[in-house]
């Protein structure tokens, strides 16, 4: 009960402080929504046994707190970490993923789901790469 009145007094004060600075805020939903600054990375060539990581922004664009409940991921060579704190309306998070490319070769296209509460409760953004095989020091 004592976390639910916090949520409810800090989305209060987001809303009057977005009020009071002219509305700079823009709400776009009614209840949360994620939007992610961009949804595809490219890592291009990359060297088998390199592992590479890449953070997703995002903002919460709805007028409720967003509370992201799983990120899925499509295989054990993807990681992630994500908050798992409310997003208040108007406000910035952040999602990294980390991609190891032991034993993999060619072009890796991985998906990665995020499961939340927002209006638009699946979303989905997206890592590709090219991986060459190591050279080994004596084909040099």
């Amino acid at each position: 009960m004592k976390k639910l009145f916090i949520l409810i007094v800090g989305f209060v004060f987001a809303l009057e402080v977005a009020a009071q600075d002219g509305g700079a805020v823009l709400l776009k939903e009614d209840g949360p929504y994620i939007e992610f600054a961009d949804k595809d990375h490219d890592f291009k060539d990359i060297y088998q046994g390199d592992k590479v990581s890449h953070t997703f922004e995002f903002k919460n664009t709805g007028t409720a707190p967003l509370i992201l409940s799983n990120v899925l991921v499509t295989c054990g060579c993807t990681a992630t970490d994500w908050p798992k704190e409310p997003i208040m309306p108007g406000g910035e998070g952040s999602l990294t993923v980390s991609f190891d490319s032991n034993g993999k070769v060619g072009r890796q296209n991985k998906v990665i789901t995020i499961l939340s509460n927002a209006t638009n409760a699946q979303e989905r953004v997206k890592i590709v790469t090219n991986i060459l095989p190591r050279k080994d020091i004596n084909d040099y």
